[in-house]
């Protein structure tokens, strides 16, 4: 678990990804970290008051930081305090990130977020043993990431066939698990 008590959902193979090449996951788990404790740091400002000065203030001002687009800035800047604020409470789960095809977030700018989200620029956290609570050795790549689970499973693959149903042109066994097929000779 992490040192605030949050347990860790998946635990991937560190050698899976030098051999299936994908270093997306790597950077999408560092994003996701990022995005995540920028919004706790959101909620961090919203949670602090006024005496460190204007809430909705520095929320401009932070949200202004986090936003590299013109576009963002702007919009950022145009809307009424009420409005900010409202804005500001549904970031505290996480800010979402968004980017066209094939053109990522380069790695200075996931660096640069998470360094904006108070947490190591490297996305790596220590990591505490659930059962002794000590602390791991080493720090471990962290994040948050979208995780399809394929069930690919020997029970759901192995068919075998002794008698079944043929097809009535060619007499031969129908192909496919699905028909209780069996394996054509010949043609």
């Amino acid at each position: 678990h992490l040192e605030d008590g949050t347990p860790v959902d998946i635990i991937l193979n560190s050698l899976g990804v030098p051999s299936r090449m994908n270093i997306g996951q790597i950077l999408e788990t560092h994003l996701g970290w990022a995005a995540v404790n920028l919004g706790h740091r959101v909620g961090r400002i919203l949670d602090s008051g006024e005496e460190e000065g204007p809430v909705v203030e520095r929320i401009r001002s932070f949200l202004s930081e986090v936003y590299e687009g013109q576009k963002l800035k702007e919009d950022v800047a145009s809307m009424s305090d009420e409005a900010l604020l409202k804005f500001a409470n549904r970031l505290r789960r996480g800010v979402p990130m968004a980017a066209p095809v094939f053109e990522g977030p380069k790695d200075a700018q996931i660096s640069r977020l998470l360094e904006l989200a108070d947490v190591d620029p490297s996305g790596q956290v220590d990591l505490y043993d659930g059962r002794s609570g000590q602390k791991f050795d080493r720090k471990v790549t962290v994040g948050y990431i979208y995780m399809l689970k394929l069930h690919h499973l020997v029970d759901d693959k192995i068919h075998a066939r002794s008698v079944g149903p043929y097809g009535l042109v060619t007499q031969q066994p129908l192909g496919g698990k699905s028909h209780f097929g069996g394996q054509r000779f010949g043609e």
